[in-house]
């Protein structure tokens, strides 16, 4: 039987690990495919900026300069990233993204100015501050976002390996494009450029303002303090999230000092322009998007650690590789490899990390995240030069080439088991707690309920049930729309988000309407008394329940009153 997307379950094995089977289930979302083409500017005006930075500041004071430079830009990035997870939580996500959007374009326009008007190295220096603040914005808030947005597991898996894509083409378009802007003009026109695309993701994102967010939990108006506070404990308790964070941020520090070595091998190594500085990064970003092949894999997939750990082995070999100093063409191709296995690290530790942190605190672990990675990427950009400084740019490779390897062998067995642990269902809980009816129950409760869910599809023109009939079940709508009809006339349309089935359990009454689909829907059930436990343990919910039950009864006392006075139903 064909699914609600339309694909067989054959059909479905056989594109898994294919891109446009990933790109069709990202494009199949409205919302997830908005997301994505504005990570695209993001990425794109990320990476530009951060290039034209460490250019200017190399031409300012070589690389000892822009060593010092990217790590005093970053420091305050590092500290300010929880708060603003923080801060995004307590709105709308999508308010949220716009937000992070329009400071980018706001604060890469100002830096432009300054550089077209010759600012003192100071002043742009202190101006670069604002942009690196504001990066840190998007990530977070799109990674607690998207599964809120995506209807099935499959979906949120698939748009993290997209993201990574994204990520994988912006690491090789944007530098190289920002290369070729430093070779005919300069690094304000690349601020420039980049505040122009962030303007542009501000305007794709601006529809999902509309969004409904999540109701907020219990607690959840607490302080941002108490609530980071929240995260860094979990973190701190929960050894699987912890060595997750651990991991990933520490490929911060090779990042950072990767940008600073590049601008060194490129303009001090091998003697090019600070164009060149581009094209190896561009190097990266190509590695990256050869790791479509790879990534596209791990959809569907339960096991995450095993691609990570080899990701991991093929990043350090890569980085040794560079110690050789083996020419232009040499490094470009190292730089490649390096570029495809961290792109497969990183898809993978972030799906492991949202499966492992719990739901309510989700923002805020990958804002704590986002601000380690940015402290991260401020040591790695001092490290660079102290490295360079002792031992040249060979020991500056093998050191910041070690670092990953050393993490994963500390961690030992932990990091091998820890798809035991990874399986918290993310999408699920997200799709309860934008339902005024479950979003009062406390995480773990909301938790075991989600867990309860069995997924149900359904083909367009089927009755999900029946007016008379006994209700045992309540159901979800994941994706698709059902019409409620009662004594042959349309009450109502139901559709993602929405439940129904509610009346029958509540009261111990046969249904009061016929549900049909109108097209494929996705549906998850509940059983009666897994409902019915949610819903009469816990008095907010009972008042909830009160409250849905009377509006839907209200409907269809609104429906007889029309009918009996031969109202047409349609």
């Amino acid at each position: 039987m064909a699914g609600v997307d339309g694909v067989t379950h054959d059909d479905r094995t056989g594109l898994r690990s294919s891109l446009v089977f990933v790109l069709s289930v990202v494009a199949r979302n409205r919302e997830l495919r908005r997301v994505e083409l504005a990570f695209v500017t993001f990425n794109c005006g990320e990476w530009a900026a951060w290039l034209a930075m460490l250019v200017y500041a190399y031409a300012q004071g070589g690389v000892t300069e822009s060593g010092i430079v990217a790590t005093v830009v970053l420091i305050p990035a590092a500290g300010f990233a929880p708060v603003m997870a923080a801060v995004g939580e307590r709105h709308a996500p999508g308010n949220a993204l716009v937000a992070g959007y329009l400071a980018q374009a706001l604060s890469c326009a100002v830096v432009s100015v300054a550089l077209f008007a010759e600012a003192p190295s100071l002043v742009v220096y202190a101006l670069f501050v604002g942009p690196s603040i504001a990066f840190t914005m998007t990530r977070p808030t799109q990674s607690s976002f998207a599964p809120a947005l995506a209807r099935t597991p499959e979906e949120l898996t698939a748009s993290n390996v997209a993201s990574g894509w994204v990520e994988s083409v912006g690491t090789l378009v944007a530098p190289a494009l920002a290369g070729a802007v430093l070779a005919v003009g300069s690094e304000a026109m690349v601020y420039g450029l980049v505040a122009i695309a962030c303007l542009v993701g501000a305007v794709l994102v601006l529809p999902l303002r509309s969004v409904t967010p999540a109701p907020a939990l219990e607690g959840a108006d607490d302080g941002s303090d108490a609530r980071l506070v929240g995260a860094l404990e979990f973190v701190r308790r929960d050894p699987q999230a912890a060595l997750l964070v651990l991991l990933l941020a520490a490929q911060g520090i090779a990042f950072g000092a990767l940008d600073v070595l590049n601008v060194e091998l490129a303009q001090g190594v091998l003697g090019y322009g600070g164009d060149w500085a581009g094209y190896l990064s561009a190097a990266f970003g190509a590695g990256s998007v050869v790791a479509i092949v790879v990534t596209a894999r791990l959809v569907g997939l339960t096991r995450l650690a095993l691609p990570l750990v080899l990701s991991i082995g093929v990043w350090s070999a890569a980085f040794m590789g560079l110690a050789t100093l083996p020419g232009a063409l040499g490094a470009l191709v190292l730089i490649a490899v390096a570029g495809s296995a961290r792109t497969t690290f990183d898809v993978a530790g972030r799906t492991l990390l949202q499966r492992v942190a719990r739901p309510d605190l989700l923002a805020r672990v990958f804002g704590l995240l986002e601000g380690l990675l940015m402290a991260a990427f401020a040591v790695g950009s001092l490290l660079a030069p102290l490295l360079v400084a002792i031992g040249g740019v060979p020991l500056a490779f093998v050191s910041v080439g070690a670092i990953l390897p050393l993490v994963a062998i500390v961690a030992g067995r932990r990091l091998l088991d820890i798809d035991r642990h990874a399986t918290v269902p993310v999408v699920e809980i997200a799709l309860l707690r934008s339902m005024p009816l479950f979003a009062p129950l406390p995480p773990p409760t909301l938790e075991s309920l989600a867990r309860a869910l069995e997924p149900l599809p359904v083909p367009a023109g089927v009755d999900v049930i029946r007016e008379g009939d006994v209700g045992d079940r309540f159901y979800v709508i994941v994706d698709g729309e059902v019409e409620i009809i009662r004594d042959g006339r349309l009450a109502a349309r139901r559709r993602r988000g929405e439940g129904f089935g509610e009346i029958a359990l509540i009261y111990d009454v046969p249904r009061t309407a016929t549900v049909t689909t109108t097209r494929d829907t996705q549906l998850y059930t509940l059983d009666r008394e897994t409902f019915l436990v949610a819903v009469t343990g816990h008095s907010h919910v009972q008042r909830a329940a009160d409250d849905l039950v009377e509006a839907r009864l209200e409907e269809l006392r609104a429906l007889d009153e029309a009918a009996s006075v031969g109202a047409p139903s349609r």
